[in-house]
């Protein structure tokens, strides 16, 4: 049988497992917002921590709580940021109060600790109070805010570190792939012939400009709201607190913060989260067009256009012997898809904030911290699983280029548009490649059509006139 302790609130009282480091506020949220069985993301949960064991070293320095207290509080904070205590924090994502729920279920697990620290029993709050000691100079309306913003910067360089990695492998490609000729595609259909080198190159500026973009939104995020409390007015938080804090959390993330100079507008105001989810929006368009791509040009890969081949990584079919699917692709544009609906979320949600502040910062919270994770995990095993391991089928390419009519184009300066098409036309109806048409016909001699038909003049800027 378990061992319960009583604990009060304004509503009641309740009986809460002896055990457990949350408290009666947690209890009573979890209850209320158990949509399903998920948790908020660890990463927030990680980063209020931090600011609380910034916010005790402040207090305690400018003597607002005691050494004791503020120690015990400390030590509890660095135990959590160890991993230990994660399962203490059973609030669902999408809670009411615009996270005052996880708030008080991070002041609650972090007090009960810090109590166990002093040798003390949990729930014993006048050793130890969520609200009066650990919630001390501050608010769920500068906290929530701000460990959104440092949970993703975080993200953020991890996320340009995969993209920055994926795009040399783009690079490395193009330089394999420098010398493949192929078919280029416009609406699916033949269009002028092009590298396979040059295909992986724009895949890689690509993926280059996703990482700039990424990389740069730091700077709007490092802007915090911190000791600006309910409001951003910054009652209950002396001055002193609000100039200290700052440099605190700087010291405890490692990161570049910076306090807002005007804490009203940081606290009601979600914008720089709609601009990071955009960014990560217009990523995943890069990604889903680099996988459909390579799902293209691998497809068959008989059947199909077989002008690359994929890894192979799991049997494809339960009916169908020896298929094998793109399934690395697949992944990928199915978390971008995710992501890029997120972002519909985070639109609406920061849209949704009224006068001073906005109660829709859990769902923003929880939509854009998936979506760092779900592309931070997406890249990684997109290059390493996918395209670091994509080969060639120059055979395939040369095949498909030199059966298509469109090579026709390269006839124009010589020939004229007319003519050339007439060429193409005739050249199709008989089946043959436009090359052993006009030299088989006496149109241009076969030494001319080497010249014509050079695999890096037709692939470069230039007329074919000398």
């Amino acid at each position: 049988m378990k061992d319960y302790r009583i604990e009060k609130d304004s509503i009641g009282e309740l009986k809460i497992d002896q055990n457990a480091y949350y408290g009666i506020n947690s209890f009573r949220a979890h209850e209320n917002f158990d949509l399903t069985d998920d948790k908020c993301d660890i990463s927030l949960i990680r980063s209020m921590v931090k600011i609380k064991k910034a916010a005790a070293n402040v207090n305690m320095v400018l003597g607002h709580i005691n050494e004791k207290k503020a120690k015990a509080i400390i030590g509890a904070c660095e135990r959590i940021l160890t991993g230990e205590l994660d399962k203490e924090f059973i609030i669902h994502p999408l809670q009411g109060g615009a996270g005052t729920s996880l708030n008080m279920n991070v002041n609650e697990v972090i007090a009960n600790a810090a109590i166990e620290n002093l040798g003390g029993t949990k729930g014993d709050y006048a050793l130890i109070n969520p609200l009066d000691d650990v919630n001390l100079s501050q608010s769920t309306n500068d906290v929530f805010p701000t460990a959104m913003r440092i949970a993703c910067i975080e993200k953020t360089r991890s996320l340009a570190d995969r993209l920055a990695h994926m795009q040399s492998t783009l690079q490395k490609k193009e330089e394999e792939f420098a010398s493949v000729l192929k078919l280029g595609r416009t609406q699916l259909m033949d269009a002028l012939p092009i590298t396979l080198g040059q295909e992986f190159g724009a895949y890689a500026r690509a993926i280059s400009r996703d990482r700039w973009r990424i990389y740069k939104v730091e700077e709007r995020l490092r802007e915090t709201n911190l000791g600006g409390t309910a409001i951003g007015t910054g009652l209950n938080a002396s001055l002193e607190y609000i100039y200290r804090i700052t440099e605190e959390i700087k010291k405890e993330t490692g990161l570049g913060l910076s306090r807002s100079d005007l804490l009203v507008d940081t606290t009601q105001n979600m914008d720089v989260f709609v601009e990071a989810s955009g960014l990560l929006k217009a990523c995943s368009t890069n990604l889903i067009k680099i996988s459909n791509d390579l799902r293209l040009m691998a497809s068959g890969p008989k059947g199909g256009f077989g002008e690359i081949k994929l890894k192979s990584m799991q049997q494809g079919s339960t009916i169908m012997p020896g298929k094998v699917n793109p399934v690395i692709c697949e992944m990928v544009c199915q978390a971008a898809y995710k992501v890029i609906s997120n972002d519909y979320s985070i639109t609406m949600a920061a849209s949704a904030g009224q006068l001073e502040l906005n109660a829709f910062s859990p769902l923003i919270a929880n939509s854009i911290l998936e979506s760092f994770e779900l592309l931070i995990n997406a890249v990684e095993k997109f290059d390493k699983l996918c395209i670091r391991t994509i080969e060639a089928n120059e055979k395939k390419c040369r095949e498909h280029l030199e059966r298509s009519t469109s090579l026709s184009a390269v006839l124009i300066d010589e020939l004229g548009y007319e003519k050339s098409a007439e060429i193409a036309i005739k050249a199709f109806e008989a089946d043959v490649s436009i090359k052993d048409y006009i030299v088989d016909k006496g149109i241009i001699t076969e030494k001319e059509s080497e010249r014509l038909f050079d695999g890096y003049r037709i692939t470069n800027p230039g007329r074919s006139k000398r």
